[in-house]
């Protein structure tokens, strides 16, 4: 991975010379990932570039434990970022000439990166929250807070604007009126542009995006929440595409992980003179509502898991209410779905105040 800012970097176990370029034991990147930066930890990908699974950084953090820290050895690539950057653009680029586009890079990672593989393929690029000074990242930019995104299209005159968010393994759009791209509409953009026959998704991606895949014959899996899970999902069916609501695009034809750069990359591809707005309208999605509930404990009781069973049985396939706890902050994520906006409004604030009676 490229930095996640001036003062969070790439730790890697050893450069193997007797292999080929960057072809390492293991890397450690110490990033906010796509949070403030108070929430900074570790990331760690096994030599062939996957996260670790849950057994195996439960067995870390067991052995450290036990052990405590121990000694070992980091050495700085220094042709990393350049390397990356030639691998990105040759296998996911194409001709941009004549593209105009704002590219957020959230302070993180992709701040000296980003913008100059739009430029390299012929676009035209304005740069925003690309100054990161270790302590900014992600701070109302990025593909979390898309508000400066929307401005920066909104008083300019850009075709398009990508967010990335602090080590760049998210994107989201917005089109040329500001309005926001999820990851469901880039999926589908993608799975229809690409031709795949099978996409990987979370419980969180749209009800629409199940009836725009039955209509086209894809197969669709569904995993839980979170890319390492949709990752292992598509090496399991031997799928290329995949992704999350949130961001996470995955395809593994010439990678091995879900990349932000490279899915604004098959993006701007995929469109084919649409408008991003035009290209978007593909996928007829349901009305979701979405809440983050601060809790004193994240254990969801019997009694909660009980109430979202009615519902869901009440809705009986007309929308839906899911209740997950965050794996990185203190609270429960609520969402509610429904063909009208108004009920999925009116069943997340139901349930949230329900989370936050049982759980608060």
């Amino acid at each position: 991975m490229p930095e996640a800012s001036s003062r969070q970097a790439a730790t890697l176990s050893r450069a193997a010379c007797s292999r080929p370029l960057l072809a390492l034991d293991l890397g450690v990147v110490v990033s906010a990932s796509h949070n403030p930066p108070e929430y900074n930890g570790l990331k760690f990908f096994d030599r062939d570039g996957r996260k670790l699974s849950d057994a195996a950084e439960e067995e870390i953090e067991a052995l450290l434990d036990e052990r405590g820290p121990g000694g070992g050895k980091i050495d700085r690539v220094g042709v990393a970022t350049e390397s990356y950057l030639e691998h990105i653009v040759e296998r996911f680029g194409s001709d941009l000439s004549g593209l105009r586009i704002a590219v957020d890079c959230a302070n993180g990672a992709y701040s000296a990166i980003a913008p100059k593989a739009f430029e390299q393929l012929g676009a035209t690029v304005t740069a925003v929250a690309s100054d990161p000074d270790g302590a900014n990242i992600n701070l109302g930019s990025g593909a979390t807070d898309l508000s400066l995104l929307r401005r920066t299209v909104l008083q300019g005159d850009f075709d398009l604007g990508v967010a990335f968010d602090g080590d760049g393994d998210r994107m989201l759009a917005v089109d040329a009126n500001g309005t926001p791209v999820d990851g469901d509409q880039i999926l589908a953009i993608l799975a229809d542009h690409l031709k795949v026959d099978l996409v990987a998704v979370t419980q969180m991606t749209n009800l629409g995006f199940h009836r725009f895949a039955e209509e086209r014959g894809i197969r669709v899996i569904t995993t839980d929440v979170g890319d390492r899970y949709v990752l292992e999902a598509l090496r399991r069916e031997r799928g290329l595409l995949g992704g999350e609501q949130s961001g996470h695009i995955i395809y593994l034809k010439g990678h091995v992980t879900g990349d932000g750069l490279a899915a604004a990359l098959l993006l701007c591809t995929a469109i084919e003179g649409r408008t991003l707005a035009e290209a978007a309208a593909i996928l007829p999605r349901y009305s979701q509502a979405k809440e983050n509930v601060r809790v004193g404990t994240k254990a969801l009781s019997d009694d909660l898991f009980a109430e979202i069973d009615r519902v869901n049985d009440e809705l009986d396939g007309s929308g839906r209410i899911l209740v997950r706890p965050s794996g990185t902050e203190p609270v429960v994520r609520v969402l509610a779905e429904a063909e009208n906006p108004q009920k999925a409004e009116e069943l997340c604030a139901r349930i949230s105040a329900l989370v936050t009676r049982e759980l608060g």
